[in-house]
């Protein structure tokens, strides 16, 4: 037993030293299998004459039904020793488990489990077979998209008598192993992008993956108009209705136009039904709607791409039915490369001010006024607009000092606009982001540089 102890406590160890590289999490559909060792504890009343403590090692084999919801067939074997006569009878268990994952796109994935089945004796007369409930739950430490390390504990319920009312032993499992996934369906929203965008970069051993922006952040050196459509579609369909079609026109007229422009189609919903329903509604939802910009506009297709959110981009609170309506949208989010001053968004614009600051400073550079220059000039073009001016830094040094340093650039911006260029400071704020936004990796100059930035999110709050 303490060999066993010894093993487990080295595989946390080497849980821990991995932590840094872990991915999420569970995945619909997926197969598993999870070999493990622990231990098992017998009733020390109901069966005392046998030693309590005994070393197992088992095999679960398993299926996601859902992100949350899963079902493992389970085998065990040990052997059981008799403390008057030392002799060893082998001890088997099969049962069927139901687990519910909670948080199953984290990293650290905690469950519960609850299950049943048969352990059977070996004896050198007649076999004894019993029946036995489980009860209990552990935690999954994911290292890899595929690979997690499994902490499990359980309540064992073993009936060793005819009626299940009479006799019963409370015995206890525990155990340590991996979990290897196979297949199933990923729950990773991938940003944003044009079609034909590039091949995204891969993380590096130190840095975890790149979340998703918001879908208005800019490429860079390119700009994006966000059209809104909160037309409703019929419950659970994803046909689009006539008084809807106006709407749409906005982005077909709008690409046509401009026929360098692509267009990502977002499908949103509120939080009424399930996690994977709310995503294919959406998806379908946005592919109704880019469909029909092919078919009405003649937008040209590998121009277009649809992705559904789900409901895991609220706008509004899902509590009352004016937020819900406000998360049931549709959101073009158009990539354009030209000059912003010749052209009028329907709703929302951002652009990104590729600006250089020294480091740990706020300090605005002269060179870069030409840059500000852009969002002044489109604010008193366009006098009805107000703007954020986002602050973001590269991950060199603190959290919490990126964020103050963030915050107090993005004012400093703000303060350029108000005192050289003219601009009211009610129609501006600032905000600062600090490391929590990258658009690259930072292991890397060029990437660092990237994430060094200003964005100018520009609302239109009056439509003409």
């Amino acid at each position: 037993m303490k060999k066993i102890t010894s093993f487990i406590f080295m595989m946390v160890l080497a849980v821990m030293a991995l932590a840094g590289a872990a991915q999420a999490g569970e995945r619909a559909g997926a197969f598993s299998i999870s070999p493990f060792i622990g231990g098992y504890v017998f009733d020390d009343n109901d069966q005392a004459y046998l030693r309590q403590n005994r070393p197992l090692v088992g095999l679960r084999l398993g299926y996601n039904l859902t992100e949350h919801f899963g079902a493992e067939v389970v085998g065990t074997y040990m052997k059981a020793e008799n403390k008057v006569t030392d002799h060893q009878n082998g001890v088997y268990t099969y049962r069927l488990d139901l687990l519910y994952n909670f948080m199953p796109h984290s990293t650290i994935v905690p469950y519960l489990a609850l299950g049943g089945g048969v352990q059977t004796i070996n004896y050198d007369g007649p076999n004894s077979d019993d029946g036995i409930l489980d009860l209990g739950g552990g935690f999954k430490f994911f290292m890899s998209d595929n690979v997690a390390f499994r902490l499990d504990a359980r309540h064992i319920f073993d009936f060793y008598a005819s009626r299940l009312t009479r006799d019963y032993a409370n015995n206890w499992e525990y155990s340590a192993g991996l979990t290897f996934n196979f297949g199933g369906r990923t729950h990773k929203a991938a940003a944003a992008a044009p079609a034909k965008a590039a091949v995204a970069e891969p993380a590096p051993a130190a840095e975890p993956p790149l979340e998703p922006v918001p879908a208005a952040e800019p490429t860079p050196g390119h700009y994006k108009y966000c059209i809104t459509l909160q037309g409703e579609f019929d419950i659970d369909r994803a046909v689009i209705r006539e008084e809807n079609k106006p709407e749409i026109a906005q982005v077909g007229e709008f690409m046509k136009k401009y026929p360098t422009t692509t267009a990502v189609i977002e499908g949103h919903t509120d939080n009424v039904g399930s996690y994977n329903h709310n995503m294919d509604l959406s998806q379908r939802r946005a592919e109704a709607v880019m469909n029909y910009l092919v078919e009405q506009y003649g937008i040209d297709r590998s121009r277009l791409t649809a992705k559904g959110y789900g409901f895991t981009r609220p706008i509004a609170d899902n509590a009352t039915d004016e937020g819900k309506q406000k998360n049931r949208r549709i959101e073009a989010i158009i990539d354009c490369a030209f000059d912003v001053q010749q052209v009028q968004p329907p709703e929302r614009l951002c652009m990104s001010l590729m600006m250089d600051f020294d480091a740990g400073k706020a300090d605005v550079k002269p060179q870069y006024q030409a840059e500000i220059a852009k969002v002044a000039d489109y604010m008193k073009r366009y006098t009805t607009t107000t703007a954020v001016i986002e602050g973001h830094t590269d991950n060199t040094g603190d959290a919490a000092q990126n964020m103050k340093l963030s915050q107090q650039r993005a004012e400093n911006v703000v303060n350029t606009l108000v005192n050289k260029f003219g601009i009211d400071r009610s129609r501006l704020s600032a905000r600062g982001y600090g490391a929590t936004r990258r658009i690259s990796y930072n292991n890397t100059p060029e990437g660092r540089a990237k994430n060094r930035r200003i964005n100018a999110v520009i609302d239109c709050v009056i439509k003409k």
